[in-house]
């Protein structure tokens, strides 16, 4: 169980006008901190240097102010000082992400204010313009620079973003800027901790359980993917199972994902793809003698609802249909359940009769039914998908399934689903099956069952389809 949460440090004092050279030299250093390999627009550099920034120090602004005229005069189009700005991003002092963090305390005292006098709320507007670009500064300065991650994790500048954040909640304004601020405050939780064990630690401390409980009961934590694939390594597997419980919730709701859903949805099927592909041999534990704690087999079995779920979805699916080792992964996995299955009763194992419906006995139940399922939603339309499931003899084995099981329900269903996902416009795939029935390995019942006919046309098999082609 995580440490508990030391109280807030409650900010006091009076609004304070926002200078304009704050926010203009707060916006230029956040572009800077976005650039990367030297790709700072050269309309940048007079920005940062006219406002005089206190961020930077007098030495580097005389250097640059000078470099850039310079080149500015011989014609260069400011490419040296473009690369000097990039080493000072690499290279940022302490000083730079100490201003920054003192203009977010000062403009954090409005907002508290506003919490206690609701009539102040009206005056937010400048505040929220530098808290955001604040976060957005921040934000940018930590991606992929484990140096800057910690200069500023060091600033305790994360307890003040949790507090800052927590404040929000108080506020009784329905304003843009304000919902702009929050978000860019999550990102930057995210990417401060993101692959920095030291500052996920952090990050835990100060916002949990406070801050996630009121993400998770806002459905805002699933729209920060930044944050969800920082401190998804730091959850334990029940919590695991809470966070992706949400994302099904959110998959099969009735109202779809939004177009700005999308693109933060595709990062969370990354997280998901590569976690199961990681970790998904660990249900094998559950065919032992003595299986494990269920808690740890029934995070990655729900890693395989969502990925079923997300492909789908016709959004997210051919994302996941080329995600690398997905498929393979998927089917080895079904392999080796059902040699499993065949050479010992276990969780896997298939019983002759089918259970009266809500009698689930273990975390197994479905499991391969679902990895058939996943296997024909890759294989929807996809050429590619169809042949490497032919490759690997995928398709005999996804045949040898197709049995009464009340462990899986409509086993039967998703084999044929699958199949026909696998034969669609597929020849190959088709001979496979028909030569499969001439030998005996194909039951002709299960096959006109799965709306197919095998027919003799001289020396050559062809499999036949009598139904229309289903959809993922």
């Amino acid at each position: 169980m995580a440490a508990p949460r030391p109280p807030p440090a409650r900010l006091s004092g009076v609004m304070v006008p926002a200078p304009i050279q704050d926010l203009e030299a707060l916006r230029a250093l956040t572009a800077l901190f976005k650039e990367q390999r030297n790709r700072l627009h050269h309309s940048l550099i007079p920005k940062l240097l006219l406002c005089e920034i206190p961020i930077l120090s007098k030495a580097d602004v005389k250097i640059a102010r000078n470099d850039f005229r310079e080149d500015r005069s011989q014609g260069k189009g400011g490419a040296h000082v473009r690369g000097r700005w990039q080493r000072i991003r690499e290279t940022a002092p302490r000083t730079i992400f100490q201003r920054v963090l003192d203009i977010l305390k000062k403009s954090s005292h409005a907002v508290e204010l506003a919490c206690r006098d609701p009539s102040q709320a009206e005056n937010l507007a400048s505040s929220l313009q530098l808290i955001t670009e604040c976060f957005r500064c921040l934000r940018n300065a930590c991606i992929e620079c484990s140096v800057n991650q910690n200069s500023i994790r060091n600033l305790d500048t994360i307890g003040v973003a949790v507090d800052l954040i927590l404040l929000f909640r108080e506020l009784r304004v329905e304003q843009e800027s304000l919902l702009t601020a929050f978000r860019c405050g999550l990102q930057f939780l995210g990417n401060i901790a993101s692959r920095n064990e030291d500052s996920q630690s952090i990050v835990w401390v100060h916002a949990f359980p406070e801050l996630f409980l009121f993400l998770i009961i806002t459905d805002l934590f699933l729209k920060s993917s930044e944050l969800v694939q920082a401190m998804f390594p730091k959850l334990n597997n029940q919590e695991r199972v809470t966070l992706l419980d949400l994302m099904i919730a959110k998959l099969t709701s009735e109202e779809p994902l939004t177009k700005d859903d999308i693109p933060v949805f595709l990062h969370h099927a990354e997280l998901v793809a590569s976690t199961f592909v990681d970790q998904c041999k660990t249900v094998l534990r559950l065919a032992s003698e003595e299986p494990p704690d269920d808690e740890e087999a029934l995070a990655t079995i729900r890693l395989l609802d969502v990925l079923c779920e997300m492909t789908a979805n016709t959004e997210l699916l051919g994302y996941l249909q080329v995600f690398p080792g997905l498929l393979e992964r998927v089917i080895d996995l079904l392999r080796m359940i059902h040699v499993a299955a065949k050479e010992t009763t276990n969780v896997f194992s298939t019983c002759g009769c089918v259970r009266a419906e809500g009698d689930i006995s273990n975390v197994a139940d479905g499991f391969k039914s679902h990895l058939i399922r996943l296997i024909g939603n890759l294989c929807y339309k996809n050429k590619d998908n169809q042949d490497k499931v032919n490759e690997l003899d995928g398709i005999p084995l996804i045949l040898d399934n197709c049995s009464v099981s009340d462990s899986n329900p409509f086993l039967t269903q998703w084999v044929i689903y699958a199949i026909r996902n696998l034969t669609e416009d597929n020849s190959q795939n088709q001979d496979v099956i028909a030569k499969m029935e001439e030998q005996g390995l194909a039951d002709p019942s299960l096959l006109k069952q799965m709306g197919f006919e095998v027919e003799k046309k001289g020396e050559k098999l062809i499999l036949k389809s009598t139904r229309d082609t289903p959809k993922p």
